[in-house]
């Protein structure tokens, strides 16, 4: 794998301020991402693995440029994306593409497959209007669909082939970088396996930066060259894909790699169960934002302080007091 960084995250963070309700008045912050930082090299796919409400689509969302951040950069060959101008912020958006969770709401119902996937390529003038069909017949290509396919609507594609549409799409600009967020989860499990073959097929051939967000760890092992586990707004852990499944140092992490079914019935995995409430993104824990439902809590420590994340071993950190 190539080791040239295309991508910096520094201490990136994002609230949302929402109403406290008619009769409460008043407003509250969610802090959806909180002080989040990782890289991304040239040809790597990053997991970035959580619960739902625990800030990943919020940071793909900022990566694209599409939300402002409270704070923090992100860097794009060195260079800050939420300070350049609109000239290269265009030229930025070619490189970094997005394919979506649900892949019939991110597709116009009222537009034919071979217009949607060509969209990007009017919009951007990258190619003359006469060059195009020919681009998007290649694409359909590219990604299993029969370039007759072009004259169908969304509705008559199957969720598997209109995933494929997505993908499509944003391969169309020649990107660097891909953000897939979750993008085989509202599919079946034969059909998820293909499609996830077809993302490590596309990235040997245009070596392809992947940022894989989903909540499912069996499907972040396959994929991954690193993983990321986020938990409340801030990343807990963060090593090589093996190193992690094999020795996860924080508990969050153990705790959801007990919950990953073994295809082996004759194997038995502990299970480790989580007390407390629930993770609010309201109304965070004090100190440790793991430390309400931590097994191994020190309630000295973990209840008061803000532990940060650090290289504990090569390619391995963790958020942890109880690592150190």
């Amino acid at each position: 794998m190539n080791c040239i960084t295309i991508l910096e995250v520094e201490n990136l963070k994002k609230s949302f301020t929402l109403s406290a309700g008619f009769f409460s008045g008043g407003s509250v912050s969610l802090k959806a991402v909180n002080g989040v930082s990782f890289s991304l090299s040239k040809g790597e796919t990053l997991g970035l693995v959580g619960e739902s409400g625990c800030g990943k689509s919020t940071i793909a969302r900022l990566l694209l440029c599409l939300e402002q951040p409270d704070s923090g950069t992100v860097s794009f060959k060195g260079e800050n994306i939420f300070k350049m101008n609109k000239t290269r912020k265009n030229d930025f958006r070619k490189k970094v593409q997005i394919v979506f969770q649900d892949p019939f709401s991110s597709l116009n119902p009222r537009k034919k497959a071979g217009y949607i996937i060509g969209e990007p390529l009017l919009i951007h003038k990258v190619l003359p209007r006469r060059k195009i069909g020919e681009r998007v017949a290649e694409l359909m290509e590219m990604v299993g669909l029969r370039k007759e396919y072009v004259q169908k609507y969304p509705h008559e594609f199957s969720s598997g082939q209109r995933q494929r549409i997505g993908i499509a799409r944003a391969l169309s600009l020649n990107p660097d970088i891909i953000v897939a967020d979750e993008p085989v989860s509202a599919l079946d499990v034969s059909i998820q396996a293909q499609t996830i073959n077809l993302f490590l097929d596309l990235q040997k051939k245009m070596n392809l930066t992947y940022l894989f967000i989903s909540h499912d760890l069996s499907v972040v092992k396959f994929i991954s060259s690193r993983v990321a586990v986020m938990y409340l707004g801030k990343i807990v852990e963060i090593a090589e894909n093996n190193e992690l499944y094999q020795n996860p140092l924080h508990p969050y992490t153990r705790a959801l790699l007990s919950a990953v079914p073994v295809p082996d019935p004759l194997k038995k995995r502990e299970r480790i169960l989580l007390n407390g409430d629930n993770p609010d993104s309201f109304n965070p824990p004090e100190g440790c934002v793991f430390s309400n439902r931590c097994p191994e809590v020190n309630v000295e420590i973990c209840t008061k302080n803000h532990p940060e994340l650090i290289q504990k071993q090569e390619g391995h950190s963790v958020s942890c007091f109880l690592r150190e």
